[in-house]
């Protein structure tokens, strides 16, 4: 058995704690992995919480999916240290980021590539205990990617500010090419965001954040122009830079003010993804959708085949790195408190 140290919590909103406890030896495919980095998300914030935001005073509840006490993370960088005897390719030694987005392997959705959207998830950090530890257990060797030459700080972040950066902006589909592009949020996932846009499309995007040094940061990253969603013009200033419509929209943010600013800076025929999870309820008049023939997309991380092809493009070098902030592992609570204050810039990474 491998003896494993968490930070992990006993009930939804209380502060993190230090745990310690033996982890089986690894049985069939299983393979165990010593964690070397994991980034933390803002959804580990709501899942923190116990809940998302609905809107209107609704919450969806997230108490009862995870067995307390729970270990969050689920952008993890490690080194494989024990395998099962069914665990093909699962080379001891081997560093790697584990793709945590598992389901259960037989459904539709699985079958067909698309289980992160799995209603039966496994998913690690999320229902299954994640990477704010020493080590994590992984269910399959095919969930373990080479990440070389990226630097182990950033890699693990690619597993899901990377994924889903890249599976939002690939939805834009042919509107990313059509005209100016708008991205709202510049945390780690919209710069993120950013990169892969400019790494695929000749499209130097308009950027939308209530942080000034994000917004500089998004212009010396290469976006065409930033505004402030606190400055009362900022909606007709895009609309003036983009000459009245922007052609595709992505809210990396997800609040009630964001999507309706996003839906507001859409052209006719414009395209939104809607990728953040802060929360709340929409509230736009139906008859705009077929008078303007616009369209809402919803995108959840990104497949493992996403997964794939998003670090075979940063791995050739094509997608600069975002801010990485290494903090020790038992500085969680305090990472966790400074990504709900909007305090983080880039990514903070947890190092056991």
């Amino acid at each position: 058995m491998t003896r494993v140290t968490r930070q992990a919590y006993a009930d939804y909103g209380v502060p993190l704690s230090e745990i310690s406890a033996e982890l089986p030896a690894p049985q069939g495919s299983e393979v165990v992995v010593r964690v070397g980095h994991c980034g933390v998300c803002h959804s580990d914030v709501h899942l923190h919480d116990g809940y998302f935001d609905l809107g209107s005073g609704r919450k969806l509840n997230m108490a009862g999916s995870q067995q307390l006490p729970f270990t969050l993370g689920h952008e993890i960088e490690g080194t494989i240290e024990a395998a099962g005897p069914d665990a093909a390719g699962a080379e001891i030694g081997r560093r790697v980021v584990v793709y945590p987005w598992i389901g259960c392997g037989s459904c539709a959705l699985c079958l067909r590539g698309d289980e992160h959207l799995c209603a039966r998830p496994r998913q690690i950090g999320i229902q299954k205990d994640g990477g704010y530890a020493t080590h994590v257990l992984v269910p399959h060797p095919r969930y373990l990617l080479d990440y070389e030459p990226i630097s182990p700080g950033l890699a693990g972040t690619y597993m899901c500010s990377g994924v889903t950066a890249y599976s939002s902006i690939a939805k834009l589909g042919a509107a990313a090419g059509d005209g100016p592009v708008l991205l709202i949020g510049l945390g780690g996932v919209g710069l993120m965001g950013l990169s892969f846009l400019l790494a695929t499309t000749k499209q130097k995007p308009l950027v939308v954040d209530i942080d000034g040094k994000k917004r500089a940061l998004a212009v010396q990253m290469g976006a065409a122009a930033a505004f402030d969603p606190a400055d009362p013009g900022a909606r007709k200033a895009v609309l003036s830079a983009s000459d009245g419509g922007v052609a595709a929209a992505v809210d990396f943010v997800g609040s009630e003010a964001s999507v309706a600013f996003a839906l507001g800076a859409l052209g006719r025929g414009g395209r939104l993804v809607v990728t953040g999870l802060i929360g709340g309820e929409l509230k736009y008049p139906i008859p705009i959708f077929p008078l303007k023939g616009v369209s809402i997309v919803g995108n959840y991380v990104g497949s493992l085949a996403e997964a794939k092809e998003m670090l075979a493009l940063v791995r050739a070098g094509r997608v600069p790195p975002i801010p990485i902030t290494e903090r020790p592992l038992a500085e969680a609570n305090a990472a966790l408190d400074d990504l709900r204050a909007g305090r983080a810039v880039g990514r903070m990474v947890l190092v056991p």
